[in-house]
Parts: C-alpha cells; sequence; structure tokens
C-alpha cells in the first residue's frame, strides 16, 4: 500500500513539472514562424493586411495564470458571414485556455459589421459573430458564464470609410475584459 501511494505521488509530481513548463516558457512568436513576415508584423501591430490573414493567425501561446491574453485581437468575418474562419481558431483557444486557467476572469465578445445593411440586420449580424465566438468558447470547456456575447452592429467602426478595406476591418468579433 505504501509503495502505491509513493508512485501516485511520484506520478502527480512528474505530470504538474510537465504541465508547469509547457505553458509559463513557451514563445508567444512560436506560431508565428510559419506565418509570412507581413503577417506577424502587423498581428504585433493589432493592423491586419487586406488579404484576410492578419491577426487571427497568431496566439497559439496562453500567458501565465493571471495574466490576460492580448485582447486588442479580432475575429474577422467575410461579407454577411458569422462563421470563423479557420486562421482564427488559434487565437479563440488562447483566450479559452485563458479563461479556462483563470475561472473569476470574464470576457465580453463585441460582435460587430459593417455599414451596409439595416441597422436592425447590422445588430443581429454582429449578435450571431459574437455568439459564434461565444459557442466555439464554451465548446473548448469555457463556462458560460466567462463569456458574454453583445453586437455593436455598426455602431463601432475600427475604420471610418465607404469602401470594401473600411468594412473588411469593420466586419469582426472583438475580445474585451468584463
Amino acid at each position: 500500500m505504501k509503495r502505491l501511494s509513493y508512485a501516485v505521488l511520484a506520478l502527480l509530481a512528474a505530470g504538474l513539472t510537465g504541465c508547469a513548463t509547457t505553458d509559463t516558457q513557451q514563445d508567444p512568436n512560436a506560431a508565428a514562424s510559419s506565418s509570412s513576415s507581413t503577417s506577424s508584423s502587423s498581428a504585433t501591430t493589432g493592423s491586419r493586411s487586406g488579404s484576410g490573414v492578419g491577426t487571427g493567425s497568431q496566439g497559439g501561446a496562453v500567458p501565465p495564470v493571471g495574466q490576460a491574453p492580448d485582447l486588442k485581437r479580432s475575429v474577422y468575418y467575410e461579407f454577411d458571414k458569422y462563421e470563423i474562419k479557420p486562421e482564427y481558431r488559434t487565437l479563440v483557444e488562447s483566450h479559452a485556455r485563458w479563461l479556462k486557467a483563470n475561472p473569476q476572469a470574464r470576457l465580453t465578445i463585441e460582435g460587430n459589421a459593417d455599414e451596409q445593411g439595416s441597422r436592425e440586420y447590422n445588430l443581429a449580424l454582429g449578435q450571431r459573430r459574437a455568439e459564434s465566438v461565444s459557442k466555439l468558447m464554451t465548446l473548448m470547456g469555457v463556462r458560460a458564464e466567462q463569456v458574454e456575447a453583445i453586437s455593436y452592429g455598426e455602431e463601432r467602426p475600427r475604420i471610418n470609410g465607404h469602401d470594401e478595406k473600411a468594412w473588411a476591418e469593420n466586419r469582426r468579433s472583438d475580445f474585451a475584459r468584463r
């Protein structure tokens, strides 16, 4: 019986040691090494290129417990869509891992739309965008009460303009602390 207790303690200690080193020593730019230099430099500054690659292709590392991930990041969408593109999944996963590691933390997902369409339609589309991120995070193990989905529709544009570049920048969901 004593031998079994020592074996269990040894396994627990080894498991905890392995977990501690992966999260605290991970290079936040490691995921960027396979991306182009344009994407990684634009992700660092918070802007994104018109190619649709931008900020979501980064963000694989989880900040240490208590330290929030870069909350200025956004998930971008195609015109009139709310499905999360594959290149933004890593970003959503990094926020989900952080929320699971910090059960007291809360995030608001702010859905936005471009100016095309009526105000009512854009509010509904922004809500669907925010909820798609929130639902994915819940599927990844985040408690529902940690994430709130809201919509600003077209009311909070990131870029003012009446062209495709401005509209593409405004079709997004933003992560914000509550």
